[in-house]
Parts: C-alpha cells; structure tokens; sequence
C-alpha cells in the first residue's frame, strides 16, 4: 500500500465491534426472516457451508420468513443447487451457476493442496489420474472407496487416500442424490459437476466480481477476511482495482475494511434477535478477525477437536451451544442469560423446531457448558 493509501486508511471511519456485528448480520439475513427464496438465499450468501448434511437446512431456518426444509430438498433434487468441495478445501451447497464458475476460481488451491500428498502420488500421472477419474466418474456415480479401488489398480504402489484426494482435487466432483436430500439418506457418490448438470463450466470467476459478492454477504470486511473465507492468497490487486467503486473504514485495531457504498450497516443498538446456527455456520468461519460475532472470553468454545457444535447468538454475538437429544430441545448458555433473554431464546427455539421438525414434539431445556 502506498504512503497516500496508507494515510487514507488511517483516517477512514471507525466502526466498532457492535456496527460490524449488526452490518454482518444484515449482509447474513440474521438480523430478520428474510423474504426470499432458499435459491436466492444460497446465491446471496455465496454458498452454505455443508460438511454435514443438515447444516444447510438450519442455516437457511434461521434466515428466511416461511422456509420449509423440502425447498432446499427440492432444489437439490432438480439439480438447482449441488454440493461440492470449493472455498476452503470444504464442501460447500452452491446454486448450479456458483458451481460451475467458483470451483475453477478455487482450482489454483485445489493444485496447491496436492503438494502436500506428493510422497504418495510419486510415479502417477496426475494428467491421466484425472482423465481416467472422470471417465470413471461420468460413466456411473462412484463412491471413494470405489473410486480409489480403481486408481490403484493403475497405480498400486501410490498411497490409497492420496490417489483420492487427487481426485478430488484435480476434478470438481459433486455428491450426487439421495445424499443430501432432507429427511434421506444416502451415501457419497460422486460424479463431475459438467455430468451431473448437464453443461461445462462457465468462465472462472473474476477475483474483482468475487471481491464484490463476499462484501455484499459478509462486509464491511478487510483482505485478509476474504482470504479466510476463500482460502485464497493475493486478493490484495483485486481490492484496490474495486477502490474507487469501494468505500473504506476501520476497525477497533485500526485495520482497514473494505465496503461496498450502498450496503447496510445499521446502528449498532439495532436489536438483533436470538438465532440458533448449524455447526460449521459460514458467520463464525469467514472472517481473519471473528470478534465481530465471536466475544474474545468464548473464543475456541464452538469447537472441540475437529468437532464442531451448533450455536446460539443472543444479541447478535455468540452465546452458548445447542442440540437436539431424542425429545428435548437442549440449550447450554455460556453465561447468565436474563429473565427476557431466555423468553426470546425459548420463542426463537420454538420457532425453529416448528420450521425444522413440525411433526415432533420437543421440550426445550436450559443446561450449562462445561469449562472450556
């Protein structure tokens, strides 16, 4: 950055931690049911994050007015939406469009990844791993298991678990249906997203164009929070290419946040009601700086290992965990919460079980979180 960019930037607004809190969950449909439909909804949010199968389904819960599991079914059944591996090495559900031109974007660090499995795809032809994958894929869905029993007949002295991921990495490979679907099961089977949607991959799309729709779902936010969220490196060309369309501010560490001139960003005292969030909720994962949604004391306490659990915002920050046992809705607060709190919490908690699960009956409990 130059010494005038630099000396703009120190004298660009301050937001603090609550107007970047409320802005983000504006930008995430958070601070009120949005009246949209799930294919928007997805198209908005650049993606759901869907490591597990139920994940999108709550994520768009908390979010949309009137949202019904089977829509989201139903746009996966059409082949409207896939999942399939993109920003951050995680499997993603994308609209078919986002599909066909974000994984090329991402492609570089799909590369990037196979260094670290190059002991064991020493002697293999990555060229033709790929070529015989796909023909492999594209004549029938296969399951990894399936698909690294055939590789290794080509190459049986290659590491197993390298030869899919290189698969994986080198080919943009969906999980077919049932899985996915709401209320079946199903396991992974894959084949490539062009097969599965019946048409190539459109152009990679621009950085600059990227840039413009991460801001719009996640802003105000700075380089480094947009590499966090597309585990991308080099961003910086593309955001000061958008400068002059962008406007600029700081944050409470003097860090230099990029925004788009017309998007929300409302007072910080708007209220922002109770939410209860999937494990691995796009909010908590797509930002350097995660104090905007994240108290500093409960930094760490949404994962244990490589575990992740549901979680629960009270005023728009997070507050606690949640999870579903066999007939009871269980609520685990990280702190006190008041007398309005937990009747805002209950109603929230109410309302998502009617959205989510209207033909069971739950009893909602408050427990408590062990220490971290």
């Amino acid at each position: 950055m130059t010494n005038t960019k630099r000396s703009v930037a120190a004298t660009a607004p301050h937001l603090g931690t609550r107007a970047l809190n409320r802005a983000t969950l504006d930008r995430q449909l958070l601070l009120r049911p949005a009246r949209i439909s799930a294919a928007a909804a997805v198209e908005h949010l650049v993606g759901l994050q869907a490591q597990n199968v139920k994940p999108p389904y709550y994520a768009l819960a908390a979010r949309l007015d009137g949202f019904a599991p089977e829509a989201l079914s139903r746009l996966m059944a059409d082949r409207e939406v896939v999942r399939i591996v993109t920003v951050r090495s995680t499997i993603h559900t994308h609209t078919a469009d986002d599909c066909l031109t974000l994984r090329p974007l991402v492609q570089p660090a799909r590369d990037r990844e196979l260094t670290n499995f190059r002991k064991g795809l020493a002697g293999v032809d990555l060229d033709r791993l790929a070529a015989l994958a796909r023909d492999l894929v594209e004549t029938e869905p296969r399951t990894m298991k399936q698909l690294r029993e055939a590789l290794l007949q080509e190459w049986p002295d290659a590491d197993p678990q390298a030869l899919s991921v290189a698969a994986r990495c080198r080919l943009p490979l969906v999980q077919v249906t049932p899985r996915g679907l709401w209320g079946r099961s199903g396991q992974v089977s894959l084949t490539t997203a062009e097969h599965w949607l019946g048409r190539p991959a459109g152009p990679a799309a621009t950085p600059d164009a990227v840039v413009l729709r991460y801001l719009a779902a996640f802003g105000p936010a700075s380089v480094r929070d947009m590499q966090t969220w597309a585990g991308l490196t080099r961003l910086r060309d593309a955001f000061e290419r958008l400068r002059p369309r962008l406007v600029t501010f700081r944050d409470e560490g003097g860090v230099e946040l990029f925004d788009l001139p017309d998007a929300p960003r409302p007072d910080p005292e708007t209220p922002a009601p109770p939410r209860f969030l999937p494990e691995f909720d796009n909010l908590l994962l797509s930002h350097a700086d995660r104090t905007r949604v994240v108290p500093p004391e409960y930094r760490g306490r949404a994962w244990q290992g490589n575990i992740a659990h549901r979680t629960l915002l009270v005023d728009g920050f997070l507050a606690g965990l949640w999870r579903l046992d066999e007939h009871a809705l269980v609520i685990e607060p990280f702190g006190r919460l008041t007398g309005a709190q937990r009747e805002e919490v209950t109603a929230e908690g109410e309302r998502m079980l009617r959205t989510m699960h209207p033909e069971t009956s739950y009893d909602i409990r408050f427990g408590v979180v062990r220490d971290a």
